[in-house]
């Protein structure tokens, strides 16, 4: 048997609070979700005036990035020709999305799971990832 490492409830905390705290700051609401090292959700906030809409998509950026172990605004863009992308249907899957503010949790080499943020604009919303990330990782080292 073996152990796949992942995020936890603690991380989760930790990532959308440092995320809240900046948002609340901005006075700008975001949905964020925190996932498993398999996409999974362990954690989902709606800040209060936040989209309804950003809900599923959130959660989608959270499950592509695990999943993918790559940030979401990667995901539609074509290696050769970036201004065109492709048709993210290739998956397989709906879930998989290629919307900027997913980002992979990656130590040691490892995907653990991922933090993503919707609601704002993509470049927002995956700056706002990268302060729950630092999050996790600040906490781990104490």
């Amino acid at each position: 048997m073996h152990s796949i490492p992942t995020l936890g409830h603690d991380d989760a905390h930790h990532a959308i609070e440092a995320i809240r705290k900046a948002s609340a700051a901005r006075k700008q609401p975001v949905v964020i979700a925190v996932a498993d090292s398999h996409g999974e959700a362990i954690a989902l906030l709606r800040m209060d005036g936040a989209a309804y809409s950003s809900v599923n998509v959130v959660l989608n950026k959270a499950f592509t990035a695990a999943r993918l172990k790559r940030p979401t605004s990667l995901i539609g863009r074509n290696v050769r020709h970036p201004e065109t992308g492709f048709d993210i249907s290739f998956y397989g899957d709906a879930r998989y999305v290629g919307f900027g503010g997913g980002l992979p949790v990656i130590v040691d080499g490892l995907t653990l799971g991922s933090v993503a943020v919707s609601g704002l604009t993509q470049a927002e919303d995956e700056e706002l990832a990268a302060l729950g990330i630092d999050a996790i990782v600040a906490h781990a080292k104490k």
